[in-house]
């Protein structure tokens, strides 16, 4: 008897590259990865508008829905339009009760609307000012991994995951965040798996967590 295939979605953080998974492997004779990417938003679309669009991208049916960092919050979004066998969130927050307080201050204050993301198109005038090996490693990633540098989505995205206005959340969402996330500092987040030394970017760089982990956490009760 042929096993079914379990469909495994996946979705990268905020204006980053499905390239954030290359090196995700799950057991092909169990399951089967498919990338999903950000599109430019419409003008005046909300989140769940903008999941329910993109949800017309999932082709199966009872998947595995796994998002990072925004991706998570829009992966969660998604889950309220069509029906998901697993929610995997990493990196990420499940209500607007885990977000740091700098990003409600900025919700409150609307500093948000401030941010000149219109420079996140220009990533090389970065580099010019790049001084230190950590920073330079750091734009080498930029480079790598983000693949959405348009300002319509970048400024979207930003008021989108800062005026996220979620309070409760699926009871078996899965929540997986490093110990060490600068963006969404563990101290705010309840109930998930920690990484230990995990940083925001654990995806990438204890991806062989994932791979030994991912397929119990997907077929686990």
């Amino acid at each position: 008897m042929v096993q079914e295939l379990i469909h495994v979605y996946l979705m990268p953080g905020m204006a980053a590259s499905p390239k954030i998974f290359e090196r995700i492997k799950l057991p092909d004779n169990q399951f089967k990865i498919h990338l999903l990417e950000w599109v430019i938003p419409f003008d005046d679309e909300g989140i769940s508008d903008y999941a329910l669009r993109l949800s017309k991208n999932i082709k199966h049916e009872d998947v595995v829905l796994l998002g990072v960092s925004f991706g998570g919050v829009l992966v969660q979004e998604m889950s309220k339009h069509i029906k998901v066998k697993k929610l995997i969130i990493v990196s990420s927050v499940k209500s607007f009760y885990e977000l740091p307080k700098k990003m409600l201050l900025a919700k409150a204050t609307k500093a948000y609307a401030l941010i000149p993301t219109q420079l996140a198109s220009k990533i090389d005038v970065f580099e010019k000012y790049a001084f230190g090996k950590n920073i330079s490693k750091r734009l080498e990633l930029y480079k790598t991994y983000l693949s959405v540098n348009d300002s319509k989505y970048l400024s979207w995205s930003i008021k989108e995951m800062v005026c996220w206005n979620q309070e409760n959340f699926r009871p078996d969402i899965i929540h997986i965040h490093g110990d060490k996330d600068p963006v969404f500092p563990i101290k705010y987040i309840k109930n998930c798996i920690v990484i230990k030394n995990g940083t925001h970017i654990v995806i990438i760089n204890k991806y062989k967590w994932f791979n030994e982990n991912l397929p119990k956490l997907i077929l686990g009760s």
